[in-house]
């Protein structure tokens, strides 16, 4: 690993291309306020590895250092997150008349979800420019990673939730002996304290696109499909969409590759997002044509992950979808249920009920016709059913 350095060059905000420097903390963009991508040297790096490289190093996440931001190598913090499998649902596949059918399993990193990726970049590189405390909204699962992860780090982590999260990321967030502040609301009203609470005692925020870095280690996912596809991506990528972290991210990978000459074809995937009937700001965006979302009234459901009235980063999850011929599906909380139970019973994986909604969503995307027979689909379980028992008991 020491062999390896980062081709990081800067960042850039997606929506008014302002660039900042990448050698110190950064949030959102001084001039309009969104995100931050980070941007890499590409013909640089091109000309540095070859991705036959990959497959000879330590599996896990950082194996893909020259894409990923931290500078030095001593400041990585890791608990063995990526390269999780991605598993081929053969009798699920043949139930629905499909001939390619795969899953990405996410449940298999630590703290049990895909939120392990985001924050172990996230986190180690606010150590590697100095932060000391780090603060974070959560609905369960990026919480409890945030916590596990600021432990490892050797600094103070402070979680705020919404009170109707799952106990078990409550237990989790305090194992690891993080601060937990419950608030009244949903996602979006922690997400506000938190910025009250990070301008006021300087905690830094990891919250959802507020921060660079979480983006980069979702990214991973995408770079993972596609090597694990021989660098030739699937037709349909089909993601459980709160924040959009991920589903911004593989595209991002996705764009990357391709720039640095490494896929097999030029064809991206359709990106579908799956949302909750009871929140899908997404969906009726999307179906209104729209660039942005609106805020969801009395958002509802059962799959806490799903339950965000409004991502930071709408308008790049919605571009995605536009992009790439993708769209947007939303599914009741039954359905989700009922697939969760069809994942268990059929091919022996516990879905959360964030990774169980694409299941759902799949099967309404067939009926549409949104879905070919021969279409090679990825579906994706963001985290373990063990972490959502009082809610699907």
């Amino acid at each position: 690993m020491q062999t390896m350095r980062s081709f990081l060059q800067e960042l850039e905000c997606p929506r008014c291309h302002h660039r900042v420097a990448a050698d110190r903390l950064q949030t959102v963009c001084p001039q309009c306020q969104g995100p931050l991508f980070s941007r890499y040297a590409l013909g640089e790096l091109k000309q540095h590895m070859d991705k036959a490289e990959l497959r000879l190093r330590r599996k896990g996440l950082w194996r893909w250092f020259e894409l990923l931001p931290l500078q030095d190598a001593r400041f990585m913090v890791t608990l063995g997150e990526g390269d999780c499998p991605l598993v081929q649902l053969t009798r699920l596949g043949e139930r629905l008349g499909l001939t390619h059918l795969w899953l990405k399993d996410e449940s298999l990193n630590p703290t049990g979800t895909f939120k392990a990726r985001g924050l172990a970049v996230a986190i180690s590189r606010a150590k590697e420019l100095g932060a000391q405390r780090v603060i974070i909204p959560s609905a369960g699962n990026a919480g409890g990673a945030a916590a596990f992860y600021a432990a490892r780090a050797g600094m103070e982590a402070c979680v705020v939730v919404p009170v109707n999260t799952p106990r078990e990321n409550l237990r989790e967030c305090q194992a690891a002996g993080a601060k937990i502040i419950q608030v009244k609301g949903t996602l979006r009203d922690a997400g506000k304290l938190v910025q009250e609470i990070s301008q006021r005692e300087g905690w830094f925020d990891l919250a959802t696109f507020r921060e660079p870095y979480r983006l980069e280690g979702k990214k991973v996912m995408g770079l993972e499909i596609a090597e694990a596809f021989h660098w030739r991506l699937p037709d349909v990528i089909i993601y459980p969409t709160g924040g959009g972290t991920g589903l911004v991210g593989m595209w991002k990978a996705f764009e990357e590759l391709r720039d640095l000459g490494w896929l097999e074809g030029e064809r991206f995937p359709r990106m579908v997002s799956v949302q909750a009937k009871g929140c899908a700001p997404l969906v009726r965006a999307f179906e209104n044509g729209q660039d942005q979302c609106q805020v969801w009234q009395g958002a509802r459901t059962i799959a806490s992950g799903l339950c965000v009235p409004k991502s930071f980063a709408d308008r790049e999850i919605l571009q995605v979808l536009y992009q790439s011929r993708g769209t947007a599906i939303s599914v009741e909380d039954e359905e989700i249920l009922q697939a969760g139970r069809e994942l268990a019973h059929t091919e022996g994986i516990f879905a959360a009920p964030e990774g169980a909604a694409t299941l759902a969503g799949l099967k309404k995307l067939i009926a549409r016709g949104f879905i070919s027979p021969a279409d090679r689909l990825v579906l994706f379980n963001t985290g373990t059913g063990l972490k959502y028992l009082s809610v699907t008991a």
